[in-house]
């Protein structure tokens, strides 16, 4: 085998990288080769790039992300490799996402900060959940009171994303794009009755039975719930505020002298 010929030395990468299962750097391939058989840099390079081209039209492709290269499914064939597995993906809660996504596009950043954009307290769990994924970790302290720890992706966030660098990430205004547009809102009281529910109902119907004064539509009853639910305290400190304080418990009535008796 001539490793000084790119098509010899494009197989034999090839080789490496399915037999290791995972991305490989630049350095530790060169580390493979005795120092008298290593090839030039140029070489590995053409190599790579023979390799890229002899996996077109094959369902695996040559992909380089943070940590180096690797031999990696296509994502169409994702969906069916996947029943190799009897066990599901692990689905994320949105808000451990959205945690996520304020980390790589603000990095680095405080679990305050997050919480200051998101609106809500972050959960212990997810931020356990990232570091031990390995996905964030602490990259510093912030030099304000308390010193919060501030926290950046990791190699092994862009590796699981596909993604060699941060310069990837797609930019916010096309995630915004991919957010499905709100619905429009509905009048209840314009959709058609089914005809089996409309036949129903005139069957069931009193043929004595006068009709009501005045029609109440769904969304008049709606209004009403509504004028109903503005009368009720559903804040606490309403429910406090309106309690009598410790000063001023109501005297009781002086007790009226009773008749002499008899």
């Amino acid at each position: 085998m001539n490793l000084t010929d790119p098509h010899d030395l494009a197989p034999l990468l090839e080789a490496f990288l399915l037999a290791s299962g995972k991305a490989q750097s630049l350095d530790r391939l060169f580390e493979l080769f005795e120092e008298a058989e290593r090839p030039e840099p140029e070489v590995f390079k053409e190599a790579l790039e023979l390799l890229r081209e002899s996996c077109e039209g094959r369902a695996f492709e040559l992909k380089e992300v943070a940590s180096g290269y690797r031999l990696q499914i296509r994502e169409d064939y994702a969906p069916w490799v996947g029943r190799l597995w009897e066990e599901r993906p692990q689905r994320y809660s949105r808000a451990l996402l959205e945690t996520l996504a304020l980390i790589a596009y603000r990095q680095p950043i405080t679990r305050g900060e997050i919480e200051d954009v998101r609106g809500v307290a972050v959960n212990s769990n997810i931020i356990k959940t990232l570091l031990e994924r390995e996905w964030v970790r602490i990259v510093g302290y912030r030099e304000v009171p308390g010193r919060p720890a501030m926290f950046a992706t990791t190699k092994a966030f862009l590796d699981h994303f596909n993604l060699k660098s941060l310069d990837e990430l797609p930019p916010l205004a096309e995630l915004r794009e991919m957010e499905p547009s709100p619905m429009p809102p509905v009048d209840l009281d314009d959709l058609p009755v089914p005809a089996h529910l409309q036949a129903l109902a005139d069957a069931s119907a009193d043929p004595d039975e006068q009709p009501p004064a005045e029609e109440t539509s769904f969304r008049s009853l709606l209004v009403e719930l509504d004028a109903m639910e503005e009368g009720l305290k559903t804040d606490f400190d309403d429910l406090l505020r309106d309690l009598p304080q410790a000063g001023d418990e109501e005297q009781p009535a002086e007790a009226e002298p009773e008749e002499p008796r008899n």
